[in-house]
C-alpha cells in the first residue's frame, strides 16, 4: 500500500490503568495492573484536566513511572495515558492474525541445527486434526532396536532327548560385542525378556551328528511361566555318516508380558556321540534374542 509521506510506523496501543491524583509528581504507570515501560516521554498521550499534555516540557517517562513537571493536587484528573508502543516494535499480534504468508521461508534452515538425538521431554509441533499441538520426543521416538543380544554355549553337551540347554551359557564377552538395552536373563537355560516387544529368537547351534544319528535342537516358549511350547526346530540331517553341520533357525515370539514369557533350548535325537560344538573363545553353537517393535 502507498503512503503519502513516511509510511506510518506500527506499535502496541496500550491505555494505561486509571490514576488517582496527589500531592506529587511521580506516578506509576500500569496497563491491567502490571508496571509498564514505554520507550521514551514521546511514546506516550497524556491528558491532564481535559488537556494534552507535551512530552519533556510536561512530563518525561522513567522506566515505569511518569514525571510531571509541576506538583499534581488531588484536584487534577489525568484523563488518559496511553502508550504508543516502541518504534518498530509490532507489540503482540491479535490472536489468530499470524498466517503462513507471515513466516519466513527460511525459518528453520536459519535457524541453529540440532546436533544429536533430541532429549525425551524435547518438544515437537504437530496438527492433530488441523489443531497445533505439542508432543515429547518421548512419545514419538522409535524405529531402533531398542534390545539386542546374543548367548553362546562354552562347552560340549550331549544330553541325548528333550534335554534342556542348561549349563555353559554365557553372553557373547568378545572384544568387538555389544548387546544393546538390558539384555535377556538366563536361569538354568531358561530365558527371561527384558520387556515386551515383537522379538526375533534364532538358534545357531553346530551340531556333529554320530553315524545316523537325527540330532537337531529346538526352541520352546512359554506365555505363562510354566507351559512351554516347541516352535523352532534346527536340525542337524540324517545322512548315516558322521557328519559336522551348523543350522540357523528363527522365530518371532510376540511377548505380551515381560514376566511370564520364557524360552528354553533343547536338545533331541543326540545318540551316540552326537554333540553341540561349543566355545568360550568364539561362537559355534550361540542363541540370539533381537526386540524388533512393540508387541502386537
Amino acid at each position: 500500500m502507498a503512503y503519502i509521506g513516511a509510511q506510518p510506523r506500527l506499535g502496541n496501543f496500550q491505555a494505561c490503568d486509571a490514576i488517582t491524583t496527589s500531592a506529587t509528581t511521580t506516578f506509576n504507570l500500569l496497563v491491567g495492573g502490571t508496571a509498564i515501560f514505554p520507550q521514551s516521554a514521546q511514546h506516550c498521550l497524556v491528558s491532564l484536566n481535559g488537556v494534552l499534555q507535551a512530552p519533556i516540557s510536561s512530563y518525561t517517562i522513567s522506566g515505569s513511572t511518569i514525571i510531571f513537571a509541576a506538583a499534581l493536587t488531588t484536584d487534577d484528573s489525568i484523563d488518559f495515558i496511553t502508550i504508543l508502543g516502541d518504534t518498530l516494535d509490532l507489540g503482540v499480534p491479535s490472536d489468530d492474525t499470524v498466517g503462513a504468508a507471515q513466516i519466513k521461508a527460511d525459518l528453520i534452515s536459519g535457524t541453529t541445527a540440532l546436533a544429536a538425538e533430541p532429549a525425551d521431554t524435547d518438544e515437537f509441533l504437530v496438527s492433530d486434526a488441523g489443531v497445533l499441538k505439542r508432543i515429547d520426543y518421548s512419545l514419538i521416538k522409535g524405529g531402533g532396536i531398542t534390545e539386542a543380544d546374543m548367548f553362546r554355549l562354552t562347552a560340549e553337551t550331549g544330553n541325548g532327548t528333550n534335554a534342556v540347554i542348561s549349563a555353559n551359557l554365557e553372553r557373547v564377552d568378545d572384544a568387538t560385542f555389544s548387546k544393546i538395552g538390558t539384555g535377556m536373563t538366563q536361569s538354568s537355560g531358561v530365558f527371561t525378556f527384558p520387556s515386551t516387544g515383537l522379538y526375533e529368537v534364532t538358534a545357531s547351534p553346530m551340531i556333529l551328528a554320530d553315524d545316523d544319528a537325527n540330532a537337531y535342537v529346538k526352541c520352546d516358549v512359554s506365555s505363562d511361566g510354566t507351559n512351554f511350547d516347541e516352535v523352532l526346530r534346527a536340525n542337524g540331517g540324517n545322512t548315516g555318516e558322521t557328519h559336522i553341520v551348523s543350522v540357523v533357525q528363527s522365530t518371532l515370539v510376540n511377548v505380551t508380558n515381560a514376566t511370564n514369557f520364557k524360552v528354553k533350548f533343547s536338545t533331541e535325537s543326540f545318540s551316540n556321540a552326537s554333540r553341540l560344538m561349543a566355545s568360550s573363545n568364539f561362537n559355534q553353537t550361540t542363541f540370539k534374542f533381537i526386540r524388533l517393535g512393540d508387541s502386537q
